[in-house]
């Protein structure tokens, strides 16, 4: 009577379907190779920041020079830094939105050993949208540094002038 009352509890079918240590293994070792790409995003992500918080420094330094009346030449940088700021703050939010949806795609993994419902389409598509994410905050970070290598380029120019 008792062990009938216990086998009609909600739940007790999904503690049996998950007690499987096996099951649980496979489960953790699906979810390795995106928790990898989690943490190269997370070390991508802080170069990104880095550079981010250096960028948005030097505009604030040379505004306060300029609000001084001592910017001078320091203001022709700004349209570049401005240019910069935004590439580098659009990259830092492409990959955390990345970091998010592989975040998801790890959660969907582990409740896909839980639950009957096939949930492989929507991995998919999480994964799919993470790596878009992705190649778009890298492609913003690529656009960013070659902006800063454009600008030295000019720099150097004009210095070699003597302009």
């Amino acid at each position: 009577m008792l062990l009938d009352l216990l086998a009609s509890l909600p739940g007790l079918e999904l503690i049996e379907r998950t007690s499987s240590t096996l099951r649980v293994q496979q489960v953790v070792q699906l979810s390795l190779a995106p928790a990898f790409l989690l943490a190269g995003i997370g070390a991508i992500m802080n170069v990104m920041t880095n550079r981010l918080i250096w960028v948005a420094n030097k505009i604030e330094k040379i505004v306060a020079a300029d609000e001084e009346g001592r910017a001078g030449i320091l203001l022709d940088e700004l349209p570049a830094l401005e240019r910069r700021r935004i590439l580098a703050q659009r990259a830092v939010m492409l990959s955390t939105a990345s970091a998010l949806t592989i975040s998801i795609v790890i959660a969907l993994l582990f409740v896909s050993a839980f639950v009957y419902a096939p949930l492989g389409t929507i991995v998919a598509f999480t994964w799919i949208v993470t790596m878009g994410l992705l190649v778009a905050g890298l492609a913003s970070f690529l656009l960013e540094t070659q902006t800063a290598a454009k600008r030295n380029r000019e720099r150097m120019k004009r210095h070699l002038r003597g302009d």
